[in-house]
C-alpha cells in the first residue's frame, strides 16, 4: 500500500466505533479481499496497521493491498459471527480461510412433516420440517441405506408427482415392499407407525428397532402369517448386519458429536471432522486449506480454528457437541456455542476434548487428517506441475491459476444457454460457476451468443480475471473468441481452442472420435498436443467436459416437463442403445437413481465407470442449487 494511502486508511480506522461488528477490507477494483468480525471494531482493525513484526506473511500481504475499510455494526458479538459467515460465503474474499470441498456431502432427508414421509438424498440441510441425518461419506452409501430402509420398513419410494397421480398400487406393493399409501390402503397414522422404525434406526435407537421388529415377528407367527414373519426375520438379520459394520464409540449415548482434528506444514493444512451420531461413527470429512501453515508461530490457532467452525457450520448439520483439538479458552467456547445455538435452535456445547473419550475422538480426527493431508498434498503438487506445463506449452505470461471455459448449448433449435466453468489451482471452483440464458440472439448463432456471454461476463469487475480462457472448438472458434475479446477490450487475456482429432475407422467405415485432444493457439499453425497421461491434459479436457455438463443440465432446469428419455439424454456418454437397455431394466428415473453402481455396471454394454457417471449426473440436481445464474 502506498504510504499516503496507508496513512489515510489508518487515520480513518482511528475513528471507528468501539462496538461489535464486521469489517470489510477492500483492494484494487473495490473488491472485498478480507472480512472479519470483532467485539471492538476500532481496536481490532487498528491492530492491522501497527508496525508489528509479529504479523504473519499472509497478514502483511493483506495489509499491503488494503485501499479501503468499511464496517457494519451489530448488536452483539454473536450477530457479528453470523454476519461474517454469510458475507464470506457471498463474497469469497481472497485472504479469508476458504473451505474448498470438491462436493457437497450427502445427507438422508426424512420428510417427517409430510402425511406419508419418504426418504431422499439431500445435499443441504434446510429448515423445512424434515429430519436430516448425516453427513455421509458418499452418495452411494446414502442410496444403499435408503434402499435398505425402504425395503425393511415398507417406505414408499415413488416421487411425489407419481404418488399423487396413482389410481392403483404399483409393483412395489405387489411384491410386499410397500403398503400402497398412494391409494389409501393404509391410513396416515398407521403408515407413520410402520415407518417410525426407520427414524429410530437413523437416530441410533437400535435396541428399540430390534425390539419392535421382534414383537411384530412373534405376533405374525402366532397368527400363522408365516410369510410376514419370515420377512420380518430377514429384516432383523439385515439390521443386525448393518449395525455390526458401524464403529461404536458409546452404545448408550444418543448425543450427536463432531470432533475436529488437523495436520499440516508449510505446504498447507487439512482439517478433519469426525461425525458421531448416537454413539456411532458414520463418517469423516476432510477440508484442505492450501498455503496455510497451522504451525506458523505467527498464526493464532484460536483465530483460524474459530473461523473454520464459523464457516463450516454455516451450511452443515450442527450437532449437540463439538470437540476441539486445541484449548481456545472458555470464553470463546461459550461464544461459539451461542453462535451455533442461534443457527440450530438447540443447545450446543463447544469444548476442548480433555476427557479420555473426547481425546480418543480427536485423536481419530488427527490421524485421518494426517493420512488425507499426504494424499491432498500429492494431488496438489501434481496439479501444480500440470499448470506449469500449460504455462510452458502455451507460452503464457504466468501460471494459469484461474482458468475459465465457456460452452454454448442449444436444445432442438431453441433455448440457447451458456455455461461458465472455473478451475482454480487445477480443480473445479463451483462457487464461481455461472449460467447464462441468451437474451439477444434468436435461433442458432454461436458467434453472437458467445459475444453476449463474454460481454456480460467481463462487466462483472468483482470477478477475478482468468489467466486463461478455454474455448471448445478449433481454429474457427478460436478466431471468433479472439475477435470478441478484442471488441470488448480484453484482448490481454490468453485464449486457446480445444478440439478432438477425428479419424476414420477402417473397421466400421465411419468417423469416430479419437482420444487425441488438440489445442490451437493464436498465431500458431500447428496445434499443441499433450501426452495422454499428462496432468495438463486432464485439467484442460476436464474443464471442457465440465462446461459441457453444466450447460446441458441447465436445459434440464429450464424444461419443466422433462421426460425420462430426455433426462437420460443429458448423461454424457450414454447412447441410444445403452439408454434402451436402461429403460428396459428400470421402470423410472427414481429407480435408476436408487440403483447400485454394480447393478448398472452388470448390464450389457455398461461398465463401472459409466455406471458411476450415470448416477452422479442423474443425482446432481440438489448440488446444483448452489450454482448461480449470472
Amino acid at each position: 500500500m502506498a504510504s499516503s494511502k496507508f496513512d489515510e486508511v489508518r487515520d480513518k480506522v482511528r475513528e471507528f466505533p468501539l462496538n461489535s461488528g464486521v469489517y470489510l477490507m477492500k483492494g484494487p477494483g473495490d473488491k472485498i479481499i478480507y472480512i472479519g468480525k470483532a467485539k471492538n471494531l476500532r481496536n481490532r482493525v487498528r491492530s492491522y496497521f501497527t508496525d508489528n513484526k509479529d504479523h504473519s506473511p499472509k497478514t502483511r500481504l493483506l495489509v499491503q493491498n488494503i485501499l479501503e475499510v468499511e464496517y457494519i455494526l451489530t448488536k452483539t458479538e454473536v450477530e457479528a459471527f453470523l454476519l461474517e459467515a454469510s458475507l464470506i460465503k457471498k463474497h469469497r474474499p481472497k485472504y479469508n480461510i476458504r473451505l474448498r470441498d470438491d462436493k457437497a456431502y450427502p445427507y438422508i432427508r426424512f420428510t417427517w412433516g409430510d402425511d406419508y414421509p419418504r426418504l431422499y438424498l439431500a445435499r443441504k440441510v434446510k429448515k423445512d420440517g424434515s429430519l436430516y441425518f448425516g453427513p455421509y461419506t458418499s452418495g452411494f452409501a446414502v442410496h444403499g441405506t435408503i434402499r435398505f430402509l425402504n425395503r425393511t420398513f415398507k417406505i414408499r419410494d415413488c416421487g411425489d408427482a407419481m404418488f399423487r397421480s396413482r389410481t392403483r398400487p404399483c409393483m412395489t406393493y405387489q411384491i410386499g415392499r410397500c403398503t400402497a399409501p398412494c391409494v389409501k390402503y393404509i391410513s396416515k397414522d398407521d403408515y407413520k407407525a410402520e415407518v417410525e422404525g426407520a427414524k429410530l434406526f437413523l437416530k441410533g435407537q437400535n435396541k428399540k428397532v430390534l425390539k419392535a421388529l421382534t414383537e411384530k415377528m412373534m405376533t405374525a407367527a402366532d397368527e400363522e402369517k408365516f410369510e410376514v414373519a419370515a420377512r420380518l426375520r430377514d429384516s432383523i438379520q439385515a439390521v443386525k448386519a448393518i449395525l455390526q459394520k458401524q464403529t461404536v464409540i458409546n452404545d448408550t449415548s444418543e448425543k450427536d458429536q463432531d470432533a475436529i482434528g488437523f495436520f499440516g506444514d508449510e505446504r498447507g493444512c487439512l482439517i478433519e471432522t469426525v461425525h458421531v451420531r448416537a454413539g456411532r461413527v458414520i463418517g469423516t470429512r476432510p477440508h484442505y486449506l492450501p498455503h496455510f501453515d497451522p504451525n506458523d508461530p505467527k498464526e493464532d490457532p484460536r483465530e483460524w480454528l474459530v473461523d473454520f467452525m464459523n464457516q463450516y457450520f454455516e451450511d452443515n448439520f450442527i450437532p449437540d457437541e463439538v470437540l476441539l483439538p486445541l484449548d481456545i479458552g472458555e470464553e470463546l467456547c461459550k461464544l461459539m456455542g451461542e453462535v451455533l445455538k442461534e443457527r440450530s435452535g438447540n443447545k450446543v456445547v463447544v469444548r476442548y476434548a480433555s476427557d479420555e473419550r473426547g481425546r480418543n475422538l480427536v485423536d481419530m480426527a488427527n490421524q485421518n487428517a494426517e493420512a488425507h493431508f499426504l494424499k491432498y498434498v500429492s494431488k496438489s503438487e501434481e496439479k501444480q506441475r500440470g499448470l506449469e506445463e500449460i504455462k510452458e506449452r502455451f507460452s503464457l505470461p504466468e501460471i494459469p491459476r484461474r482458468i475459465e471455459c465457456y460452452d454454448i448449448s442449444t436444445f432442438q433449435g431453441s433455448e440457447t444457454v451458456a455455461s461458465q466453468v472455473v478451475f482454480e489451482e487445477g480443480v473445479p471452483a463451483k462457487e464461481h460457476y455461472r449460467r447464462y440464458k441468451i437474451r439477444t440472439v434468436e435461433g442458432i448463432n454461436d458467434f453472437a451468443s458467445m459475444y453476449e456471454v463474454l460481454s456480460r461476463r467481463f462487466k462483472h469487475t468483482e470477478y477475478d480475471d482468468p489467466n486463461l480462457i478455454v474455448i471448445d472448438g478449433g481454429k474457427g472458434q478460436l478466431s471468433q473468441a479472439m475477435k470478441i475479446l478484442e471488441e470488448i477490450g480484453r484482448k490481454d487475456i490468453p485464449v486457446v481452442g480445444l478440439a478432438k482429432a477425428r479419424t476414420e475407422s477402417d473397421f466400421q467405415k465411419q468417423t469416430v472420435e479419437s482420444t487425441e485432444e488438440r489445442f490451437f493457439l493464436p498465431g500458431r499453425q500447428n496445434p499443441v498436443v499433450f501426452k495422454n497421461n499428462a496432468e495438463a491434459l486432464y485439467i484442460l479436457a476436464g474443464i471442457r467436459d465440465e462446461a459441457h455438463r453444466f450447460a446441458i443440465t441447465y436445459h434440464r432446469k429450464l424444461r419443466e416437463n422433462t421426460s425420462l428419455e430426455s433426462e437420460l439424454d443429458y448423461v454424457v456418454g450414454l447412447g441410444e442403445k445403452r439408454k434402451k437397455v436402461l429403460l428396459t431394466r428400470f421402470n423410472s428415473i427414481d429407480e435408476i437413481k436408487m440403483a447400485a453402481p454394480d447393478e448398472i455396471a452388470a448390464l450389457k454394454g455398461f461398465n463401472r465407470v459409466l455406471a458411476e457417471r450415470i448416477l452422479l449426473q442423474l443425482n446432481d440436481t440438489e448440488e446444483e442449487e448452489a450454482e448461480v445464474e449470472a
